[in-house]
């Protein structure tokens, strides 16, 4: 039996390499894993072997310890890899498929999965709606930053490439279908940018860069990109995108400068519940501050899409309320200026298959825009280490050596 290396979660700061059990389609106990799924036969599942899996900000927030998630929990949900087992009850997926796999588990069989909304799956998360590979309070399945990962509702789950050589050859821009480029897309689409619109993108991290190329590919006239961090700013720039400095302040004087009015017809909040402060209050944490500014900034009657994360749980908040999830948002300004929000999961199978499409033939270069860098699966803590930094970079592990140098 094949060995089994991975990325853990070791406490605030620090990740490590581990040796871990290989994968059996059955469920064991483990950091995280919830109680009820223990022992859960999972023979509708496959094993991969990880060809690319990449280093999220939403793996960042459990590193930097603002999460709840337990010590050894092995990271990683973006996964695309090669099925070199399949269980008993598999029957379209086969070995030697090269496959993408949505971030979110679902089961497709439950009302939510059944109407689309599959980042709410009833059926995988005994705690509460929705799961995931690798993440804090979402099952317990095992992460895909590792060597070989169990996948589970294979037939319904996983989205296969038509070509393995074709997909091989692209591999740096299919590895961000598993999360960030529907992600950004999802962002982009319920924020309801289409051709012609303004857009306004909160965040140049890798999701905000997804978002600021889902807004070019679906027709939008300018897209502005705001951030803290120079070389973030840089990268939105390098294909196209108009930049907003926060470090000089709010964003409405910015916009104006570019658009000629202070307000644009959309907008996407790409940075979650570690916001900070703008201008003079850019190295304190504001939670709310992306949010507020984002309603200020849309014309009354648009929309915000919200794909940046929050959470129920962070110890690391500066604030008892914010521990629990409670921000000081100005919902006023929203309801008086009748715009919408959506928040949550991207629901990944909603998208993924277009957006394959668009990369393989030749409509977006979506690796290149978030400045993918392949690096080896030990070199991992670097790689969290430099992200966390402020690295301009989107990491992409390659553990079994698919990706050549």
């Amino acid at each position: 039996m094949a060995g089994n290396r991975a990325v853990a979660y070791e406490g605030p700061g620090k990740v490590d390499v581990i040796d871990i059990d290989y994968p059996t389609f059955e469920l064991k106990d483990g950091p995280g894993v919830n109680p009820a799924n223990v022992g859960r036969q999972v023979q509708h599942g496959v094993i991969l072997r990880t060809i690319t899996t990449n280093i999220c900000g939403s793996d960042q927030h459990m590193v930097r310890g603002r999460t709840t998630a337990p010590t050894g929990l092995v990271l990683g949900h973006e996964i695309t890899g090669e099925v070199v087992e399949v269980g008993r009850d598999v029957e379209f997926i086969k070995v030697g498929d090269i496959v993408s796999v949505p971030f979110n588990i679902s089961c497709g069989r439950c009302r939510n999965c059944k109407e689309r909304k599959t980042g709410v799956c009833l059926n995988v998360n005994p705690d509460r709606p929705g799961s995931a590979y690798g993440y804090v309070d979402m099952g317990g399945w095992v992460g895909g930053q590792s060597q070989y990962v169990l996948v589970p509702y294979a037939d319904w789950n996983l989205l296969k490439f038509p070509d393995r050589e074709q997909a091989l050859e692209k591999i740096l821009d299919l590895t961000m279908l598993s999360d960030i480029f529907p992600t950004g897309f999802h962002g982009a689409f319920t924020a309801g940018i289409g051709v012609g619109s303004t857009a306004y993108i909160a965040g140049a991290g890798p999701v905000g860069l997804a978002a600021a190329v889902s807004a070019q590919l679906l027709g939008a006239a300018v897209v502005i990109v705001g951030d803290l961090n120079p070389e973030r700013l840089a990268q939105a720039r390098s294909f196209g995108c108009e930049t907003v400095d926060l470090t000089k302040g709010e964003p409405q004087d910015q916009i104006e400068q570019i658009l000629g009015v202070p307000e644009v017809d959309a907008a996407v909040d790409a940075v979650g519940f570690e916001a900070h402060g703008h201008g003079k209050d850019s190295g304190k944490e504001k939670p709310a501050t992306v949010l507020n500014s984002l309603m200020k900034v849309t014309a009354a009657g648009g929309a915000l899409g919200i794909p940046g994360l929050y959470v129920t749980g962070d110890p690391g908040a500066a604030t008892e309320e914010a521990k629990v999830g409670s921000l000081s948002i100005s919902l006023g300004t929203g309801w008086a200026k009748s715009l919408s929000f959506t928040t949550g999961q991207c629901p990944v199978m909603k998208y993924n298959r277009q957006l394959m499409m668009a990369i393989l033939h030749d409509k977006v270069q979506i690796a290149k825009a978030v400045h993918a860098q392949p690096i080896s699966l030990e070199d991992a803590p670097r790689g969290y280490a430099e992200f966390d930094a402020g690295a301009a970079t989107k990491y992409v592990l390659n553990p079994n050596g698919y990706l050549k140098d």
